[in-house]
């Protein structure tokens, strides 16, 4: 290909890349101050609908505008979606490696999580409040995170839906559309796990064999536990709440990064609910996109204390 060609191609790439702004939402302790990343599609989908995204890193690395997060956000906003990527403040980042242990990590970590829920409720607020300046629909915000920003934004509706003061700062009457967690799970207090009111629709994309974000439930103190999306959605079925779960068998923690690679799922799951769809679909997948790699192998343990 000669130089023109080539320049020709950067160009046209240039300009079919969705527009991406920058904005401050909230300053926390005077000093932190808290940025998103606004990423605008060049064809918008009739509904205007809005996806807030958390980006990963167990809650003690990862920014918002990471390679993998830009790549994710890019595909949704290919797709007609504003795409909303949030800061939030790494509660673990205060954890010296080489002097933590479980106790400290498991003392750390509902800290860590109620900060990340906290700065989502204030993004989503600054978002409603500037609704008509994005052209979105308030009524269409999705949520949607890897890992430890799976982990936020479920916890965040299990707030909002328990009326929790981490959730205070979202707007009286917000509800998400919808849910979309990658290798999420919930951190439950109380031994048995409950919601007092609806949560959003959600689908659940987990592997059966993560060991980080447990795919089942991770006991974090006598009375407390995280809960993965193979026990929480027993709670939505039991209760009749609406929901998908995509279980990779024989996948770990890889999951975390595959919105890329899912965003076929990721649209069908939000047209059906914006379809009024009554919805309790379990499937276990077999994506030849999506293989295990070292992190099938690797265990909460590996994550914080090696």
């Amino acid at each position: 290909m000669n130089k023109s060609l080539i320049l020709a191609a950067l160009l046209l790439s240039a300009l079919l890349a969705p527009a991406q702004e920058t904005y401050q939402y909230a300053t926390r302790n005077d000093t932190t101050r808290l940025m998103l990343d606004v990423y605008r599609p060049a064809h918008q989908r009739a509904d205007r609908a809005c996806v807030v995204y958390m980006f990963g890193g167990g809650f003690y690395l990862g920014q918002r505008n990471g390679e993998p997060d830009v790549l994710a956000c890019s595909k949704l906003a290919d797709l007609g979606f504003t795409v909303v990527s949030i800061d939030y403040r790494l509660g673990l980042r205060q954890i010296d490696p080489s002097d933590a242990s479980l106790f400290k990590v498991s003392t750390y970590f509902g800290n860590a999580v109620s900060m990340a829920v906290q700065d989502c409720s204030a993004a989503i607020a600054y978002i409603c409040a500037h609704a008509d300046e994005l052209n979105i629909d308030t009524a269409h915000i999705v949520l949607t995170g890897s890992s430890a920003g799976a982990i936020t934004v479920l916890q965040t509706d299990y707030c909002r839906a328990n009326s929790l003061p981490d959730a205070k700062e979202l707007p009286p009457t917000f509800r998400p559309l919808a849910v979309i967690p990658y290798a999420g799970g919930i951190l439950c207090r109380n031994r048995d796990m409950k919601y007092a009111t609806p949560p959003a629709p959600t689908c659940f994309f987990h592997g059966t064999k993560d060991r980080i974000v447990n795919y089942k439930r991770f006991p974090m103190s006598f009375s407390s536990s995280q809960f993965g999306a193979d026990r929480v959605a027993k709670i939505f079925k039991k209760n009749k709440f609406s929901y998908w779960i995509l279980r990779y068998d024989g996948i770990g923690h890889e999951i975390a990064g595959a919105l890329p690679k899912t965003t076929e799922e990721f649209t069908a799951f939000v047209d059906a609910v914006e379809a009024g769809r009554r919805m309790n679909y379990d499937a276990h997948c077999n994506d030849s996109k999506i293989v295990a790699s070292e992190w099938s192998k690797r265990t909460v343990i590996d994550l914080y204390l090696k």
